[in-house]
């Protein structure tokens, strides 16, 4: 099923069924399971069954594609798409040009799978990290099993008697290809899965503790709190799962209105009415980055709007306050890893 919406601002959507998004246009960012993410444009996402998506601004335009035959996720070549190991599933548009026709056919008549296909084909050529594909099978088959099993704390020993390794030292190739230890891995998707329950349920603290295998729900809290820098009641109070976070999007709608003039951290101080110290400990706490990341990303973001418009090098520096045409060049350059030429050839060279 094909569908285009306009997400309600800092509404969560759950997910339940496998589904790819494309957001066509917006300003802001996305949060994922908790995560913010800035640079989702040219992008399509993977979700699978469990996760959630917020949209922090009030302007995205999404596509999204709902997968409803599930015989398809049991390939071992698709879970790349949909099995996050450490951050957002996603596919380079720019990088890949069959899977920028296939969401431009506004008929979309072909089988939703032929997506599927190349998009993992596109994740494997990716590679994002550098393994082959025995390593990769090898890597998500323990991602399966820390799925399934991330409620029964198991030991390093427990996790290497279910997997099979093929010659290869398990351990050692998730950390060297991961930068986790299978041990964090399962860390993180315990911690994962008990935020979702304190957020988005009603259970009592002691009822999310004994459901993820804690028998101490004092201990539970305080392992919590060690991870988030929260207690349970705190980040449900925080989190505000039926509220707007009116935090987010005071600064999002700032940022969107003074980037190209202003890049002082006191400026966006003061118009939040908080010391610059208040202001940087909110931003990381609520949006898990910096201040001063999310200015620069509004501004690569606003210049590769600029450049898709037909704006020179020149006009772009300009009109971002730039001194020096080599200026902005360079500042583009360092956040995305190719010149503005180079993204112009990238992005139309199909």
């Amino acid at each position: 099923m094909v569908s285009k919406f306009f997400p309600e601002i800092n509404k969560v959507y759950f997910i339940n069924q496998y589904s790819l998004f494309q957001i066509i246009s917006g300003h802001g960012s996305i949060e994922v399971d908790f995560k913010h993410y800035y640079d989702w444009q040219n992008k399509i996402i993977y979700l699978e069954k469990g996760q959630y998506i917020k949209f922090l601004s009030d302007d995205f335009e999404v596509k999204r594609i709902v997968f409803n035959d599930e015989n398809v996720f049991r390939n071992k070549e698709v879970r790349v798409l949909f099995k996050h190991l450490v951050s957002l599933g996603y596919i380079n548009l720019i990088d890949c040009d069959d899977c920028s026709r296939y969401l431009n056919d506004t008929i979309l008549s072909k089988s939703l799978s032929e997506i599927i296909d190349i998009s993992s084909k596109q994740w494997f050529w990716q590679n994002p990290f550098h393994a082959n594909k025995d390593e990769y099978h090898i890597i998500f088959d323990v991602k399966e099993v820390i799925d399934s099993e991330y409620k029964n704390h198991l030991t390093n020993s427990d996790l290497a008697s279910m997997i099979n390794g093929n010659g290869y030292k398990v351990q050692a190739l998730v950390k060297d290809k991961i930068g986790l230890s299978v041990k964090g891995l399962l860390s993180n998707k315990r911690l994962l899965e008990t935020k979702k329950n304190v957020a988005f349920t009603d259970k009592t603290i002691q009822e999310v503790s004994y459901d993820h295998g804690f028998k101490d729900a004092a201990y539970f809290t305080r392992q919590f709190k060690l991870q988030t820098g929260k207690t349970p009641v705190e980040f449900r109070n925080d989190f505000g799962f039926e509220d707007r976070d009116h935090f987010v999007e005071n600064i999002i709608e700032l940022l969107r209105l003074h980037h190209t003039q202003e890049r002082s951290l006191e400026f966006y101080a003061n118009k939040m009415h908080l010391s610059v110290k208040a202001l940087s400990k909110n931003v990381r706490s609520k949006m898990n980055t910096s201040l001063g990341k999310l200015i620069r990303l509004e501004l690569v973001n606003t210049a590769k709007s600029m450049l898709q418009e037909g704006g020179s090098s020149f006009e772009v520096a300009h009109a971002l306050g730039f001194e020096e045409p080599n200026h902005f060049s360079t500042f583009f350059k360092k956040h995305t890893n190719i010149t503005p030429t180079e993204y112009l050839s990238k992005k139309y060279n199909f």
